[in-house]
């Protein structure tokens, strides 16, 4: 594919490819019955930070590689955040177990 032809199909897709995502990690808290009691967890969820507005050219290029590079750092960052985070509240279940008395 020629250096123009790519430059064009970048230019065709980048309307639907401009938005800014990040991942975060999240906390989130359910029951646990074998314990009884509340257990956290983290995950991991995208969230669309924003758009971008008219671009052309080079412009798109520089735009979708930076998008492209925020979007695996943040991964990277939320992933190791979120690893740490399910180590300790694993650590943390193993103090508070409390499993029901067997019949």
């Amino acid at each position: 594919m020629s250096d123009t032809r790519l430059r064009a199909a970048l230019a065709a897709a980048a309307p639907a490819l401009l938005a800014a995502c990040v991942v975060v990690p999240q906390t989130r808290e359910t029951y646990d019955a074998e314990c009884r009691t509340m257990k956290k967890q983290m995950t991991l969820e995208t969230a669309v930070v924003g758009g971008f507005q008219r671009c052309h050219g080079d412009g798109c290029l520089a735009l979708l590689t930076a998008a492209g590079a925020v979007t695996a750092a943040s991964a990277v960052v939320s992933g190791s955040i979120a690893i740490v985070g399910n180590v300790v509240y694993w650590f943390e279940r193993q103090g508070r177990c409390n499993p029901p008395p067997a019949e």
